[in-house]
């Protein structure tokens, strides 16, 4: 599934990714990638206000120093999220 292409700090904002969650019956994200505290923050309280269970991979995102990364995953996303975990749990958790 390939969606459009974004210009903001969210990928659901103005794009299609939604509607083609919700076309597919996906309910559940997995979260990973670049700046966590504007985009990864960002994707993530999107995708919760949409209705879908968030679940940040917290050693596959980056950011520009540990405080904005420490904050992500240690504040913020736990106040709001779901689920935090390692790639490696996310990994052997898929495997049962």
């Amino acid at each position: 599934m390939i969606t459009q292409q974004h210009w903001t700090a969210s990928g659901f904002a103005n794009t299609d990714l939604d509607f083609l969650l919700k076309k597919y019956e996906i309910n559940s994200v997995v979260i990973a990638g670049m700046r966590a505290n504007t985009c990864i923050e960002s994707t993530c309280r999107y995708a919760i206000e949409l209705g879908y269970h968030v679940t940040l991979i917290k050693d596959a995102i980056g950011s520009f120093n540990w405080d904005e990364m420490k904050a992500t995953i240690e504040i913020n996303f736990p106040a709001f999220g779901h689920r935090v975990q390692t790639t490696q749990e996310f990994i052997t958790e898929l495997s049962l």
